[in-house]
């Protein structure tokens, strides 16, 4: 089975979620609402999650 990596980039209310469409090659860009995550992820094909948390810095 090959999976697809999704990017997942974790912020206050809106999560981004990024991958490339295995079938067209497309980048896909997906925000989705912080409530959502867990039914998009157990509606979808088993995939390789790689989570980002960036922090902005104070100064």
């Amino acid at each position: 089975m090959k999976l697809t990596t999704v990017g997942v980039d974790i912020a206050k209310n809106v999560i981004q979620l990024h991958w490339v469409d295995p079938d067209t090659g497309e980048i896909v860009n997906k925000p989705i609402k912080r409530a959502a995550v867990l039914e998009h992820f157990v509606n979808r094909t088993p995939c390789l999650n790689e989570m980002n948390a960036s922090h902005p810095v104070s100064q």
